[in-house]
């Protein structure tokens, strides 16, 4: 069974950092694109960013862009997401996924296995 386990949420001031990981019980990821979604109370899951297998190419939403930074740390099966200047509305419950592709997509559909969520809370 396939996990993808979250951590390092919590509740920071506005302008504050915070940085999550996702770490994957199986190396059968191997190959795995990443990808970090969050949800809003009463919204929908968003795509926040994604990391290809290779880490050669990642994507972010315009809403993040130049705040947050996703990366991988093969060697410890961990996916980060450093996320700086933080706003009110980055607010939600943030969760990892992978997809069986090296190639990283945007769309939650896209993506296999998901994580239980870690709840990020910025304050204004």
């Amino acid at each position: 069974q396939v996990q993808l386990v979250e951590s390092g949420g919590g509740l920071v001031q506005a302008g504050g950092s915070l940085r999550l990981s996702c770490v994957a019980s199986e190396r059968t990821l191997s190959g795995y694109a990443k990808g970090w979604f969050r949800q809003a109370p009463g919204k929908e899951r968003e795509f926040v960013t994604a990391i290809s297998w290779s880490g050669v190419t990642t994507y972010y939403a315009d809403s993040v862009k130049g705040r947050f930074t996703i990366s991988r740390d093969y060697a410890k099966n961990t996916v980060y997401l450093q996320m700086n200047s933080l706003k009110p509305e980055d607010t939600g419950v943030y969760y990892c996924a992978a997809r069986p592709s090296v190639v990283a997509t945007l769309r939650s559909a896209d993506y296999d296995y998901w994580g239980q969520g870690t709840q990020v809370t910025v304050s204004s």
